[in-house]
């Protein structure tokens, strides 16, 4: 199964490289790795991550202050968001 980064979570990624980059970049450079791994893990068992807070969606933490929320749609993993975890999510609720 594919995984392809809707642009907002890729959005999402960048924003969370550059802001702990600005402190640390090798720990930013760490922290993406997690982030392609878990997405990498998703292509060969989509249903990894337990269902998520928005109907239709699915969450996986690669990291204990990161959610990766996704969704299975024909064939194709699409991570829709990358969220901390101290953030509201989902937005508005």
């Amino acid at each position: 199964m594919s995984v392809r980064w809707t642009a907002a979570a890729q959005q999402d990624r960048a924003a969370i490289f550059d802001h702990i980059a600005a402190d640390a970049p090798s720990a930013a450079l760490r922290m993406d790795r997690l982030f392609s791994a878990a997405a990498a893990r998703l292509a060969e068992f989509p249903l990894l991550g337990p269902a998520g807070r928005i109907a239709g969606t699915r969450e996986l933490l690669p990291h204990e202050s990161y959610r990766l929320v996704y969704e299975v749609k024909e064939g194709t993993v699409w991570v829709l968001a990358l969220v901390h975890t101290a953030r509201q999510w989902p937005p508005g609720a």
